[in-house]
């Protein structure tokens, strides 16, 4: 029973094996546009519309509740970094600090939760980029450009997929921004930054056409669905917090930028800063951004839509400006897949090095990239892209997230306890206040997703802990040290 909950030393990236050796290229700047890219993405360019579906022009708080609880989150997530430069998040944290057992759940979490999102956004892309399309007379075929979707009810178990087709832009995404991550990841960063830049002059060119048409009685019923969350006969949880466990998919994205602690020059001094840095700046982008969205037009108007913000620009006569909004998401959404994209790689990288998968999967490629796991990490992802619907997979991959902030969170409380002494080049301020919020806002959360999502996740993981008692704990490395 001990045997489950034992500790791993973390071993810093100069002492892994030269063929598992990853090479020091990110500096703080390359860490923030990351974060960003990350962050700012489906989001708001996408997931907008589902949030207001759910919870109308309320909507507002629903972004500023998720914010809120992932601020806390990510507070702990930079005192962890920087006390541990290690790749793999939360899972190497867990690992360090809670025992075996608490980080495989978590690394299978990280599985769904990355995967998912890759999948998720592909998906918004894909929406854009057809889209885009459509308005130079280039029209693909339903069944190319959708997955299937869902039908039915949860309540009399009648809850089905229908409506079969395969998103096939989804799947060439993922295949582009994987084979850009083999490449090289500083030439993945410097495309980045550009991306980035591209993506936050779009953002502020919806603003700048959007907000002279704030119409005050767009706000009303302000939250139609109330203030809690209340499920309807399909499962699905409306109103302000049930938008906020959806919602909150759209700020997360800073846990990425952790598991570049290998890759990092100056990991005590950039990963704080890529951290921190990246998600202010993203809520206060998010925050301008909804104003003018809700404000603009009725939410009714935007909130079935694939492409949310362009269909406003187009609902305000602004049709030239919407194609400019749709091609430039077209282009820069792919940042987010990279930033995750990147993210689950090294966390696969660091459970093969562990022993939980198998070992030939961590081998770096001669330019300093684990291409063997991010090859099949985008074949994973692209066939969950190809065929599943947005807010099924958008909702699962937040059930993922909540679970490794709060892993995170406890390691901070846990390790405070253990080691107050140790060495924290970043200290989250308060911690005993801003931990104890992140767990519980997490599981409220959590609570507040669809109960399809939660029974999901759980089988999830029920799957999970078969594989780690018949596989991964025989060849855990630590177990046989």
């Amino acid at each position: 029973m001990r045997s489950l909950f034992r500790l791993k030393t973390i071993v810093a990236g100069e002492q892994q094996p030269e063929h598992q050796r990853l090479a020091r290229t990110l500096s703080w700047p390359h860490l923030v546009a990351m974060g960003v890219g990350a962050i700012v993405g489906t989001g708001i360019l996408t997931l907008i519309g589902v949030g207001a579906d759910r919870a109308g022009p309320a909507v507002l708080l629903s972004f500023v509740v998720a914010g809120a609880i992932c601020a806390c989150a990510a507070l702990c997530y930079a005192e962890m970094a920087t006390m541990i430069p290690a790749s793999g998040s939360a899972y190497t944290y867990s690992y360090a600090a809670l025992g075996e057992i608490i980080a495989w759940v978590v690394g299978w979490s990280l599985i769904l939760e990355y995967s998912l999102v890759v999948s998720t956004v592909a998906v918004g892309w894909s929406g854009y980029a057809v889209g885009f399309l459509k308005g130079l007379g280039v029209i693909l075929p339903d069944a190319m450009t959708h997955g299937p979707s869902l039908e039915g009810s949860l309540a009399d178990h009648s809850l089905h997929l229908a409506n079969a087709g395969i998103n096939v832009p989804a799947i060439l995404i993922i295949a582009v921004v994987a084979g850009l991550l083999m490449l090289g990841t500083k030439e993945s960063a410097r495309l980045n930054s550009a991306l980035v830049i591209l993506k936050i002059v779009t953002l502020a060119l919806f603003v700048a056409v959007a907000l002279p048409h704030f119409d005050a009685a767009n706000l009303h019923p302000f939250a139609p669905s109330g203030y809690g969350s209340v499920a309807d006969d399909h499962g699905v949880k409306y109103g302000v917090m049930g938008a906020a466990a959806i919602i909150f998919f759209a700020f997360y994205g800073f846990d990425a930028i952790s598991t570049a602690a290998e890759e990092a020059k100056n990991p005590d001094r950039d990963l704080a800063i890529g951290i921190v840095g990246s998600m202010v700046a993203c809520t206060l982008i998010y925050i301008i951004v909804a104003a003018a969205a809700v404000g603009a037009v009725h939410y009714t108007v935007f909130s079935k839509s694939a492409e949310p913000l362009a269909l406003i620009l187009r609902e305000l006569g602004s049709g030239g400006v919407a194609t400019v909004v749709a091609a430039a998401a077209a282009i820069a959404l792919p940042t987010v897949l990279l930033a995750f994209l990147y993210g689950q790689s090294r966390i696969f990288l660091v459970m093969a090095r562990d022993g939980f998968l198998p070992p030939a999967l961590a081998e770096i490629s001669t330019r300093g990239t684990p291409a063997r796991i991010t090859a099949v990490t985008a074949i994973f992802v692209a066939i969950l892209a190809g065929l599943l619907p947005l807010d099924v997979i958008a909702s699962l991959a937040n059930a993922g997230t909540l679970c490794a902030f709060v892993a995170v969170a406890t390691c901070v409380l846990v390790l405070r306890r253990r080691s107050p002494g140790a060495r924290r080049p970043f200290r989250t301020p308060v911690a005993w206040v801003v931990a104890p919020a992140a767990i519980l806002g997490c599981c409220y959360l959590f609570m507040s997703l669809q109960r399809v999502t939660q029974i999901s996740f759980l089988v999830w993981n029920g799957i999970g802990l078969l594989v780690y008692f018949l596989y991964a704990r025989m060849r855990s490395l630590e177990g046989r040290a």
